[in-house]
């Protein structure tokens, strides 16, 4: 039988699939829960540093004396310990309760934050903390060079300050994604995670109004997430998770091909619950015994875009090969 273990992180894991950040590991009962049907690790849900904020404010709104005052600190101060202390609690219960790495996920909305944060996350005993960092680039006023600054000095930053491993959640949005992926890799970071995803909005044609559009991943997101692991697995200076769009066992195995160390599952669970891990695992050891791999790391990155002669020419040469093929 294959092996399925992998190393994300500096952690040996027992195969490359992990609960991602969502509401099923926001308690230590779902977290035992997803370890029981074989998930290798359990990334935590995030911490908002903004929704944290956005508590002070309700509180200073209710504030009697209606003015920004010693008490209005008090009230903050006591709000953003208040939402810290109960995370730290969920993180020393998922340790006490799971074997396997637990992952912290905190998302700040300011670079200073960031330390406090993980720090308070790191004592409260996390195996790893993965900043998920969500900086939409929106603002007309604000460079793209300006954005990737502020992920650098994070990364940096956090990586520097804090013992544990560092992961960094981000998206694709960013003019030179290759360069900036290689460069965000060699601040310190144990990983990079591809990738997070925006608020969906759509629109209501009754109402009109701007909603929500559907919060859980489609299969097809997944092939941006592909895209990049090929171009960027053997270039970047750390490991690399995919994240968005897995679905089924066929798509993990596809990320691993092109560069995953590990593949990071949640809308799938939403659809069908965490017990869909089981026959995923015994599929892809299936997999692997059918086409003679001893392991999956004996097919990580195997197809990725870096072993290439040509790279640039190769990716040139299926653009063509498909478009006459299509015809």
């Amino acid at each position: 039988m294959a092996d399925l273990s992998t190393t994300y992180m500096g952690f040996k894991l027992k195969n490359p699939y992990i609960a991602s950040s969502s509401g099923l590991t926001d308690s230590v009962e779902k977290a035992a829960l997803l370890q029981k049907h074989g998930f290798a690790a359990i990334v935590v849900k995030s911490l908002f540093e903004e929704q944290i904020m956005m508590d002070v404010d309700a509180q200073r709104m209710n504030n009697m004396f209606n003015s920004y005052s010693e008490a209005e600190d008090y009230i903050a101060y006591y709000t953003r310990k208040h939402a810290l202390s109960n995370y730290v609690e969920l993180i020393d219960g998922m340790k006490q309760k799971l074997s396997i790495p637990v992952i912290a996920s905190i998302n700040c909305s300011s670079a200073d934050s960031w330390i406090d944060f993980a720090g308070d996350i790191q004592a409260a005993g996390a195996d790893a903390i993965e900043l998920n960092m969500f900086i939409m680039p929106s603002d007309v006023k604000m460079k793209g060079d300006e954005i990737e600054k502020i992920y650098i000095d994070v990364a940096r930053k956090v990586a520097q300050t804090l013992s544990v491993p560092i992961a960094m959640k981000i998206h694709h949005y960013f003019s030179g994604m290759a360069n900036f992926a290689v460069e965000l890799s060699r601040t310190g970071i144990k990983a990079l995670v591809l990738f997070n995803r925006f608020y969906q909005p759509d629109v209501d044609l009754n109402t009109l109004k701007v909603t929500s559009g559907s919060i859980l991943s489609h299969p097809d997101e997944n092939a941006e997430v592909r895209r990049w692991l090929s171009i960027l697995s053997g270039r970047v200076a750390c490991n690399l998770a995919a994240s968005t769009g897995i679905h089924d066992w066929q798509t993990a195995v596809k990320n691993i091909l092109l560069g995953a160390n590990a593949v990071q599952v949640a809308s799938a669970m939403y659809k069908s619950g965490p017990e869909i891990l089981e026959p995923w695992i015994e599929e892809t050891s299936k997999w692997l015994d059918a086409n003679d791999f001893e392991s999956i790391n004996s097919i990580t990155g195997k197809l990725r875009q870096a072993d290439s002669i040509k790279p640039l020419a190769y990716e040139r040469a299926q653009f063509m090969r498909y478009f006459s093929d299509a015809r």
